[in-house]
């Protein structure tokens, strides 16, 4: 059974049509790729997935359920996770700090927060020195990792990035895909939106969105 699914979505802004009868499936254990050339509509996907923006028509379900029925705060503080092109990190803060706030955010309950927050950055390739570093003296793929990671903090079925290797060097690139690759493999559904052929031919489905006219 899918995690995640659209059946028949449209979207729109205005008279300008962006998604047009999209239907998908999201299957646990597997990797996405959603690809289209600009202006197809793949970021508009992505915040419709999310529950940041609601489809003209159509519908998406969680798990069977309509996601219409479910308070959309707790979709994205629990299901869920979102990592922006842009990172979108409290640069004020250390990655440590990033990861802490969002399982404040979530109601996260755990033992020892800053110990699983540590653990998460971890698992993502960051040491202690860098996990305690503010985020505007980490590099681009430092910053990708500490998203990531905010983005598991609360254990979401469904991870969702636009993206995600698009200003990186491509060995960095291949090290953030072997994390999703790992997350994958762990039970999570991992939905990256990208114009990457290297990240599209890593994933294990492609989807491609067609640009709209009118």
């Amino acid at each position: 059974m899918a995690v995640l699914s659209l059946c028949n979505v449209c979207f729109s802004y205005g008279t300008k049509n962006v998604l047009d009868g999209v239907s998908y499936e999201f299957e646990k254990g597997k990797i996405y790729a959603v690809v289209g050339k600009s202006g197809a509509g793949k970021t508009t996907l992505l915040s419709v997935l999310s529950g940041l923006a609601s489809p003209s028509s159509g519908a998406i379900y969680y798990n069977g359920e309509d996601i219409r029925t479910i308070d959309k705060y707790r979709f994205r503080s629990k299901y869920v996770g979102v990592i922006f092109q842009s990172f979108n990190l409290l640069t004020k803060f250390t990655a440590l700090e990033n990861v802490e706030l969002s399982m404040d955010i979530a109601a996260v309950k755990a033992k020892d927060k800053r110990e699983r927050a540590m653990a998460l950055l971890t698992g993502v390739g960051l040491d202690e020195e860098e996990a305690n570093r503010r985020v505007l003296k980490l590099s681009g793929g430092q910053q990708q990792r500490v998203a990531i990671a905010r983005a598991l903090s609360y254990n979401p079925d469904v991870i969702l990035a636009d993206e995600p290797t698009g200003n990186l060097d491509g060995e960095t690139q291949r090290e953030i895909m072997e994390i999703f690759r790992d997350l994958a493999q762990q039970g999570k559904c991992v939905i990256l939106v990208s114009h990457s052929p290297q990240v599209a031919e890593a994933c294990d489905e492609i989807y491609e969105l067609k640009r709209m006219r009118g």
